[in-house]
């Protein structure tokens, strides 16, 4: 079969160094929950979670699909749905999956499901919007949560939690020590009127590593896991996850004044060599790394991208390095590389990770 020959290879030793470089940071009792939505950060959520099943406390994933791939997957592990919809809840007790509720809407609908599935206390998370202003209840919205959970016996609240706005940001001190105060103000509520206690998570990866006194029961590592930190500081403590690899398809000879690619971009001022790899836009490779904006490494030497970016190429100059078609090509494989085309594409490692194409092959090793 003609696969795509560019695979993704995922660092199996990174993460778990990741994983208890977070640890340590952590007291003895909180639990880890590992974020796997948007395919492990845009590698393989089903291979990540296999392999980190027997490490942390819980997976959480952005939908309820992701959810029941992890199940199909054998994984067994408690999983969270961070934005479930209301047409997906009766997967989600189909699945055993653990739904987060966050406005009246999903909680008397999901309410009604577990009434009419005959549930017993089935785990759900409560989220409160403490200032992201994206999903969650409100305080004033307390009373009549409490008032709806004394009522049943179907749903019990397993955790309540909240997300920060900008904890990475030491400007933005005030204000997240703030929302650590609402949330407290909101948990406390729930431990007076309640005849149980809920647990409590808040911390995403730069929560952990700036405000380590709010880590609650449980913190969510997110990028941290995918070797990024909240500064180079902290991300040269940890390690790359994501090792993007290619191989050349062609190598060409280009004479002086021809030109490469669409809209002939790139125009040789001498004889010159580009070689052709198979990877493109269509897999995660911004436009805007072409015209020697961005670069690979052959031979450990850099190769810029000369022209346009294709849908499934690039073309690169390999005149001043010794290579042969077929021979392997790094896209990335360090933090540095990866930040460097989040820099050149004015985004955020997040999104360079999270965009790496489907029909990417990816494999995880040790």
């Amino acid at each position: 079969m003609n696969n795509h020959v560019t695979i993704l290879e995922i660092n199996g030793n990174a993460l778990v160094h990741n994983l208890n470089y977070f640890k340590q940071k952590l007291n003895q009792k909180t639990k880890i929950l590992a974020v796997v939505k948007a395919s492990g950060y845009g590698s393989d959520a089903l291979q990540i979670a296999e392999f980190l099943k027997d490490k942390v406390d819980y997976f959480a994933v952005a939908y309820t699909s992701e959810g029941i791939a992890l199940r199909e997957a054998n994984i067994k592990t408690p999983i969270l749905v961070l934005h479930p919809q209301i047409p997906n809840l009766q997967a989600i007790i189909d699945f055993d999956l653990e739904p987060n509720l966050y406005n009246f809407s999903i909680f008397t609908a999901f309410l009604k499901l577990a009434e009419d599935n005959s549930l017993s206390n089935y785990p759900v998370h409560l989220k409160f919007n403490t200032g992201l202003n994206r999903l969650g209840f409100h305080f004033k919205d307390v009373p009549k949560i409490i008032t709806l959970l004394k009522e049943t016996t179907h749903i019990k609240v397993a955790y309540l939690f909240s997300h920060l706005v900008a904890s990475e940001d030491k400007n933005e001190q005030s204000f997240t020590k703030n929302q650590i105060n609402r949330f407290n103000e909101i948990s406390t509520e729930f431990y007076k009127n309640l005849d149980y206690k809920p647990m409590l998570h808040m911390l995403n990866t730069s929560g952990v590593i700036n405000y380590p006194k709010a880590q609650f029961n449980m913190v969510r590592i997110g990028i941290g896991l995918y070797g990024f930190g909240n500064n180079k500081k902290e991300t040269a403590l940890l390690k790359n996850t994501h090792n993007l690899k290619s191989i050349i398809s062609q190598i060409h000879t280009i004479e002086k004044g021809e030109t490469v690619g669409y809209n002939r971009a790139f125009t040789a001022n001498k004889q010159s060599k580009t070689a052709t790899i198979p990877i493109g836009h269509a897999d995660g490779l911004s436009r805007k790394l072409g015209n020697k904006k961005g670069f690979v490494l052959i031979n450990n030497k850099k190769a810029p991208i000369v022209g346009n970016v294709c849908m499934d190429m690039i073309m690169v100059d390999v005149t001043e390095i010794d290579c042969t078609e077929g021979q392997e090509v790094i896209i990335f494989n360090t933090q540095e590389m990866i930040q460097h085309i989040a820099d050149v594409t004015e985004t955020i490692s997040y999104e360079t990770l999270t965009g790496i194409s489907h029909r990417i092959t990816k494999t995880l090793s040790v």
